[in-house]
């Protein structure tokens, strides 16, 4: 915690709302003072040129999608960036393998440097990433061994280390077809050679998902880790199973990636009956699924919630466990030098019913709202969230339930 020092008062005040930054350890009402687009102070009583009263309000370090897809207009898969950070208060958004190092470059120059929002990803070991994927079509990328070139991955993932942060690779059905754990293992090179971390999709069988995350490293990322049967972090007790501990254990990290396939409440209500929570969630928001029932980051935060896991859980889960997992210890807290992003969230009451990928239905109770989205100290716009708007306040009971 720091005062206010002598002198001219902070650019902008964001005053009196419940600051939760996992990092730092701080989770009370504070106000959060930003100069120059950096966060100068965060205390009581600070005074600003402008001030925003943000009292009842969530102000957390800016959300970090660790799992989308971006890639808009160039993949078939991916959506625009700006639509989806808009309206869930995002600031940084990982894209997750919807390009490999055959058309990285394009991502590179024609959406990611023009997008206002910080955009990084995971290069997928298949050199065209990930291309046969769109409404009623699914043709793997990792099915044949010629179409995974360690080399050309290493050698543009070393070529663009400012915005590549690690390795992905879909293993499971149809994306690997009889290549199977092969693709992991060309991906585990890749990774390997980079020494940064891959994450792995994990899909029906075969392989098992046991036999996927035995293989995973410390610090490699296994996303969807609340799939529905089959193939789910399961065993037939309901219990995790042992390979699944074991892998958290020694440093693997569990994502949530909820996805059109990845988020089933028989899956999840028994993990965390089991002790299990995610490590780290996302949205996986694709053209599928920003549909529903996934739709984005914050609402699969709002399906967590309701969930039974802590609010504070849930924000550290989508701020600063990410950035410790892209290894950017610079993102996703808010000490004193840090950028000021920032995303301010509001909590409210809400009868919207939550459905899974397999159709089952969870009465929820509450969602989170956006209210407001610094990035870089910078003002962005939030836009509304037409998918629930119905279900809150005062519009909450005129609705007919789905």
């Amino acid at each position: 915690m720091t005062q206010t020092t002598a002198g001219a008062p902070f650019d902008l005040v964001l005053k009196g709302g419940r600051v939760i930054d996992e990092r730092n350890g701080i989770d009370g009402v504070f106000d959060v003072a930003l100069q120059n687009g950096k966060i100068a102070a965060i205390g009581p009583g600070l005074a600003g040129h402008r001030t925003r009263d943000v009292s009842g309000c969530i102000v957390a370090p800016g959300l970090i999608d660790i799992h989308t897809h971006v890639y808009h207009k160039a993949t078939s898969l991916s959506v625009d960036p700006g639509l989806v950070a808009r309206r869930a208060a995002i600031t940084t958004l990982i894209d997750a393998g919807s390009a490999g190092a055959g058309n990285y470059d394009g991502f590179r120059d024609y959406v990611m440097a023009h997008s206002p929002y910080r955009i990084l990803a995971f290069l997928n070991i298949s050199f065209p990433g990930i291309f046969g994927f769109d409404k009623g079509l699914f043709i793997g990328e990792a099915t044949l061994a010629e179409m995974l070139p360690v080399d050309r991955c290493v050698a543009k993932i070393e070529a663009n280390r400012d915005r590549l942060i690690g390795v992905k690779v879909r293993i499971g059905g149809p994306a690997t077809g009889d290549l199977g754990l092969g693709a992991l293992r060309l991906a585990l090179e890749a990774a390997e050679a980079t020494q940064l971390p891959l994450m792995a999709h994990i899909g029906g069988p075969p392989p098992s998902y046991a036999e996927v995350v035995d293989m995973l490293r410390p610090g490699d990322i296994l996303t969807h880790c609340y799939r529905p049967d089959p193939n789910s972090a399961l065993g037939e007790d309901g219990k995790i199973l042992p390979a699944v501990l074991a892998a958290r254990d020694r440093g693997v990290l569990f994502d949530i990636a909820h996805g059109m396939g990845a988020f089933g409440y028989a899956s999840a209500e028994a993990a965390l009956a089991d002790n299990f929570p995610p490590d780290l969630i996302s949205s996986d928001v694709h053209v599928i699924s920003i549909e529903g029932p996934g739709f984005d980051l914050l609402h699969t935060m709002s399906k967590l919630l309701n969930c039974g896991l802590p609010l504070s859980d849930i924000i550290g889960m989508s701020t600063s466990r990410p950035a410790l997992a892209i290894r950017r210890p610079d993102l996703g807290h808010l000490a004193v030098g840090a950028v000021a992003d920032i995303s301010v969230l509001r909590q409210v009451e809400s009868d919207f019913v939550f459905t899974d990928v397999t159709g089952v239905n969870r009465q929820g109770t509450t969602l989170l709202q956006p209210v407001a989205c610094y990035l870089g100290g910078t003002e962005m716009e939030v836009s509304q969230r037409p998918f629930e708007a119905a279900f809150i306040g005062a519009h909450a009971h005129d609705h007919h339930h789905h």
